[in-house]
């Protein structure tokens, strides 16, 4: 039988039996806000039956806790999962936000990718507590579906079922940072669905991607599978309508008096227009200055779909101060994981963390790299060939850690555990045959990483292993 390929993450979520979940969103609801402090309306029924229910419980149960038979006024939830239920369409709710029903969906006003992710960094540092009756400051709920519509600046609530009516379908190879990863079950939209943020790929291989979402317990910012942990296959990548900025194709303008595309009523084919010719757009080149006066020229220069000589001059710049491994093909005018892997390294390498090591070259980066200051990028790890996330050695594949095995992944795997402080389970130093002091490094390792479960079993995957070399 094959081994997985990833192993890292079963994420923790509540017990799924249907008491516990009845239980807990009769208690959400009870504690919701109060319709006069622009809660939503159907919380007060809710907060009346729990009353009613507690009450029904003492006289059934006869005050001793026994057990109680006691009639829901709405049907029973199934077992919750992960990142679901979801609420309704809804218009913004609390004291600021007092408008008549629904909103159409329509495109209220453009976006770009940049405010979008910080837009879902500002409930990822509020540390928003998931809830579907609950509205946080800004009139949004607090579930995966109000998390996208805050991001997106919808100025409605929008659910897993109407989400993609603000958006187009796209491919898993045009995803940019700000599209959406949506799963939307007709049958039972409380069984399943889900709608994560694209925050950009994790490496190379392009088989985990940076999820910001919003589920139990708060909002979170994590690397995961494609498309999700489960229903992998069903969450479909979506592009908003509203976008502007870098990574979007832009309409070109129609000639004064060209037709548009026409169709027939009842025609096979459509008929359409001549084509519209398009001036094309110059490019503009970059100041004719030396290299260390050249001024940072700003932030929408760089990142994904970003084409211009920026991007060269900064690859060129990456590859002299050590990040000439992260460019096996050359530099060039289109920004691509290598810029973003040897700009992190470079970061990095000046002992940021954070946001401040993004990959994604800021006015200080820039500053360092053109006034040639600040700390080299370090060389790779013995054994590294080729682009790898912050010079990693390529991950050996799950076999390479089991029972029995031995090769030199193992002996590296050992000192990067000894070097993290994670090798007090050695006694006469790594070694190439892997063993029990090896597992229980890895496993201390992971839970240091707040891994649980099998998340936590002790036998590294793709991602323990890039954590370790970072």
């Amino acid at each position: 039988m094959p081994l997985p390929l990833f192993e890292e993450y079963d994420p923790g979520y509540d017990c799924p039996c249907t008491g516990c979940a009845q239980q807990r969103r009769a208690l959400a609801r009870a504690r919701a806000i109060p319709l006069r402090d622009g809660g939503h309306p159907a919380a007060r029924g809710a907060r009346r039956a729990l009353v009613l229910a507690t009450a029904a419980g003492v006289v059934l149960g006869g005050g001793t806790g026994g057990a109680v038979a006691l009639a829901n006024p709405e049907p029973v939830p199934g077992p919750v999962t992960p990142g679901s239920p979801q609420g309704a369409r809804a218009p913004l709710h609390g004291p600021a936000h007092v408008g008549p029903g629904q909103v159409p969906p329509k495109v209220r006003q453009r976006i770009d990718r940049t405010t979008i992710i910080n837009r879902a960094k500002v409930w990822l540092k509020a540390e928003v507590p998931y809830s579907m009756e609950l509205y946080w400051t800004d009139g949004y709920r607090q579930d995966c579906s109000g998390y996208v519509s805050m991001a997106w600046n919808l100025g409605t609530n929008e659910w897993t079922g109407s989400l993609d009516k603000f958006a187009t379908r796209i491919t898993k190879d045009e995803l940019l940072p700000g599209d959406m990863l949506l799963f939307h079950n007709p049958d039972d939209p409380n069984q399943g669905s889900h709608v994560t943020l694209f925050g950009g790929w994790v490496d190379e291989t392009r088989t985990h991607y940076i999820a910001y979402e919003q589920t139990r317990p708060t909002t979170r910012k994590l690397a995961t599978p494609y498309g999700y942990w489960n229903n992998a296959t069903k969450y479909l990548p979506y592009r908003f309508n509203g976008l502007t900025g870098v990574g979007v194709p832009e309409v070109p303008a129609q000639v004064p008096g060209a037709k548009p595309v026409t169709e027939k009523p009842g025609a096979a084919n459509p008929v359409v227009a001549k084509p519209v010719p398009v001036t094309p757009v110059p490019v503009t080149p970059v100041p004719t200055k030396p290299v260390a006066d050249l001024p940072f020229p700003g932030a929408a220069k760089f990142g994904p779909g970003a084409n211009n000589e920026y991007v060269t001059q900064l690859g060129r710049m990456l590859s002299a101060r050590g990040g000439a491994r992260f460019y096996p093909q050359g530099v060039g005018p289109q920004w691509t994981d290598s810029d973003r892997m040897a700009t992190e390294a470079f970061q990095r390498a000046q002992g940021w963390t954070g946001e401040e090591a993004d990959g994604l070259p800021g006015p200080q980066t820039w500053k360092l790299l053109v006034q040639k200051q600040g700390k080299d990028i370090p060389p790779a790890v013995t054994g590294a060939a080729g682009p790898s996330a912050l010079g990693a050695p390529p991950y050996p594949g799950a076999g390479a850690f089991r029972p029995g095995a031995s090769g030199p992944a193992v002996t590296a795997l050992g000192r990067q555990l000894m070097k993290k402080g994670f090798g007090k389970y050695y006694t006469t130093g790594p070694g190439p045959r892997w063993d029990e002091a090896d597992r229980r490094g890895v496993e201390a390792f992971q839970r240091a990483q707040g891994w649980r479960g099998a998340s936590a079993n002790g036998y590294p995957g793709p991602e323990t292993w890039r954590r370790l070399f970072a």
